[in-house]
């Protein structure tokens, strides 16, 4: 809408588009909220989908500039969505605001979680901490904890620009 006003601001509208389509049909699919056991409701699937975003960003930040760049566009995105998803819910401008920044704090607690835990190979206490608000059994976490070691083992083998593209696996 004010493209003439901020055009290098607004130069590239779809950047990260790709890349969050594809972080969020990884987030949809149903062996999260099967065998992983995640509460398949809108906290459940916002823990998925930030767990796999914070994943996501903590693979590109290991490529310098270039993945500073991608990581950036996605977390661009990732506030859109979650702006727009949430004016679709009713929220109103006073509210708005406040939601928003609440969830990227929680991207931004489980994007630095991931720093951690993937250096550490600590997949069950990350998946653990990223996804559950209580005790799913060990069954499910240690489902969650695999899968994700499985991204983790993907991403490692791709590229920016792959990533950037949205081919994640």
């Amino acid at each position: 809408m004010l493209d003439f006003l901020f055009r290098r601001l607004t130069a590239e509208p779809n950047r990260g588009t790709e890349l969050f389509g594809a972080v969020t049909a990884l987030a949809r699919r149903p062996h999260w909220y099967v065998e992983g056991r995640v509460p398949d409701t809108l906290d459940g699937r916002f823990a998925v989908l930030a767990t796999v975003a914070a994943l996501v960003i903590v693979r590109l930040e290991s490529e310098g500039e270039r993945g500073e760049r991608v990581s950036v566009a996605l977390t661009e995105r990732f506030i859109e969505v979650m702006e727009s998803e949430h004016r679709e819910l009713g929220l109103g401008d006073p509210t708005l605001g406040k939601t928003v920044r609440k969830l990227v704090g929680s991207l931004a607690r489980r994007t630095e979680l991931w720093r951690s835990a993937a250096v550490a190979g600590d997949w069950t206490g990350g998946a653990r901490a990223s996804l559950y608000k209580d005790e799913p059994g060990t069954s499910a976490v240690d489902h969650s904890a695999a899968v994700l070691e499985q991204l983790w083992s993907a991403l490692q083998r791709l590229d920016v620009s792959t990533v950037e593209q949205g081919r994640l696996e």
